[in-house]
């Protein structure tokens, strides 16, 4: 039952924390696409870590996460306010790197079907 409860908070957290990120926050740095990916609240509900994909160029990557990362105390509260807990997590956002490996790993399987394809002609 508790995992039910976990995965239940895990989501909400999620949906609220795309939602203020996309309305919210109003920092001029955050200017590329910020997606919520996954949200891992700890048992005791204490930290909550959020793991973020940004799409965009390097620069406004790191200017856009650095914003984010400045803004996990407004995240938290509005969090607060949003979603009625006992204890509100603190906020870890994190970088997360999985969908640019996978096209990463899909554009070398491409070029290995190319040089086959080349190898058979």
């Amino acid at each position: 039952m508790a995992n039910y409860r976990t995965g239940r908070i895990n989501e909400e957290m999620k949906k609220e924390i795309s939602n203020i990120i996309r309305d919210d926050i109003k920092d001029p740095r955050v200017t590329a696409m910020v997606s919520v990916t996954k949200v891992d609240v700890t048992r005791d509900q204490k930290y909550a870590r959020v793991y973020v994909s940004i799409y965009g160029k390097n620069k406004s990557k790191e200017s856009t996460f650095d914003a984010l990362k400045n803004s996990e105390g407004f995240i938290r509260r509005e969090i607060g306010h949003r979603i009625k807990l006992r204890n509100t997590p603190e906020i870890i956002i994190e970088l997360d790197n999985t969908i640019e490996y996978g096209m990463h790993i899909d554009e070398i399987l491409h070029k290995i079907k190319e040089n086959e394809k080349n190898d058979d002609e």
